[in-house]
């Protein structure tokens, strides 16, 4: 149904009609048996996408700024309030997403996205917005990755908070707002596109846009955002440092183009700190992490759970809620030998940051970063059988976030919607 909306308002815009009606009549040759068909799922996702091929570029509406949307007004017939209502704001927090995660590396800089995220939230109640230039000794591995550039390091930290709780959610987002692979410079041509890798970070700022509309009960939500430039250059990290993480893991860089593991493992481990104290607590990161995903499962979304997030079919529920609303996802599973790669190879390290291959040319390269990242955290001390198991989930949206000459889609930020908010209005 995405598919049919989004050239139906193509073919609005190729016209000069900017108010169309969408019309969606029954569908007798679909299935009975898949989550997409139930209820009103199917409108919605044609809305969805018809919504999608109407978003205007942030750059654009600055520039047109008397004429800042593609359309008036968008029908749809035989639509609930509470449809319309909700789609309103899946495309609001989509917008966001977009925003921050297509736009070109310059007005998208660090500081240029804690402007946006303070104008944004600046008058929602429901959204606390905390932006810090931080310390070093906060965030290590994160510091390492932004030595290379002039400006400060820059974490922005995202709350939600309803007045009741029973389930909370720690959603850590890369926000590299261009990387060039750092001393290990991406070379030969692939280093255009790159802007796109904040699109993990843009993806939960989008889900707490979303969440100040909806204002659903019973969550508290907490972001936080790695809002770095992997730069190269004289002070730039290089292969071979050892550094120690915020958990106390002693970390050897192998390559410095793989800094989003790297940006997330600190702010992972924080959210653990939290998490530990928390109602129902569940983990994610989110990001724009490997190749090898793309090679794996070309334009679909990777779920890797850890061991207490595998025991409650955390990805098997977020992949059913993803069909829902077009935000489809496949599934992977973090084996032994994930974490065996991730050996430090000495006794002056515990753990690997990366091996020298490119993902894409490393067997199983979308699910080692995620073992990585549950070590280095310390996250690896709350697995199952522990005292505190902490449920953790991997996201690798490489593939579905969109390609640098379309429009970012805002994966996950759909399921997430689907699976722990609209189950709750």
């Amino acid at each position: 149904m995405f598919l049919l909306g989004f050239p139906f308002s193509s073919r609005a815009l190729s016209i000069d009609c900017r108010s169309p009606l969408l019309v969606l009549g029954p569908i007798a040759s679909a299935p009975v048996d898949v989550a997409w068909v139930e209820g009103e799922f199917p409108l919605l996702n044609a809305v969805l996408g018809a919504l999608h091929a109407l978003y205007m570029p942030l750059e654009l509406r600055e520039i047109h700024s008397e004429k800042p949307s593609k359309f008036d007004k968008l029908g749809v017939l035989n639509a609930s309030e509470k449809l319309l209502f909700i789609a309103s704001a899946i495309e609001e927090g989509r917008r966001v997403a977009r925003d921050i995660g297509g736009s070109d590396p310059e007005r998208m800089a660090a500081p240029k996205i804690a402007e946006y995220l303070k104008k944004e939230f600046q008058n929602v109640p429901e959204v606390s917005v905390d932006i810090q230039e931080v310390e070093e000794k906060a965030y290590p591995l994160m510091a390492a990755v932004n030595r290379a550039t002039s400006g400060r390091l820059t974490v922005a930290h995202l709350t939600y908070k309803s007045s009741t709780v029973d389930t909370s959610l720690f959603l850590v987002g890369k926000g590299i707002t261009y990387d060039t692979g750092g001393n290990d410079i991406k070379a030969g041509g692939v280093m255009a596109g790159m802007h796109r890798d904040k699109c993990g970070a843009a993806a939960v700022a989008g889900f707490f846009k979303t969440l100040s509309i909806l204002k659903p009960p019973g969550l508290h939500v907490f972001g936080y955002l790695a809002l770095v430039r992997n730069s190269c250059g004289s002070n730039g990290y290089v292969a071979d440092e050892l550094i120690t993480s915020r958990s106390g893991c002693r970390v050897r860089v192998g390559n410095t183009d793989a800094e989003g593991r790297m940006v997330m493992t600190d702010l992972l481990c924080e959210a653990k700190e939290q998490a530990v104290n928390s109602k129902n607590p569940f983990l994610f990161t989110i990001a724009t992490l490997t190749g090898h995903v793309i090679r794996a499962y070309k334009s679909y979304t990777a779920l890797m759970d850890n061991g207490p997030a595998r025991k409650l079919s955390v990805s098997q529920k977020l992949q059913k809620a993803g069909e829902r609303v077009s935000d489809m996802a496949e599934i992977s599973t973090v084996r032994r030998e994930d974490y065996e790669l991730t050996k430090g190879h000495s006794e002056l390290e515990d753990v690997l940051q990366c091996n020298n291959l490119p993902s894409s040319g490393t067997p199983r390269g979308h699910q080692f970063p995620a073992a990585f990242m549950t070590i280095a955290s310390g996250l690896d001390k709350h697995g199952l059988g522990k005292e505190k198991p902490l449920p953790y989930t991997h996201i690798d949206v490489a593939g579905s976030a969109g390609l640098i000459d379309t429009t970012p889609t805002a994966a996950p930020m759909m399921m997430l919607t689907s699976h722990f908010v609209l189950p709750r209005l």
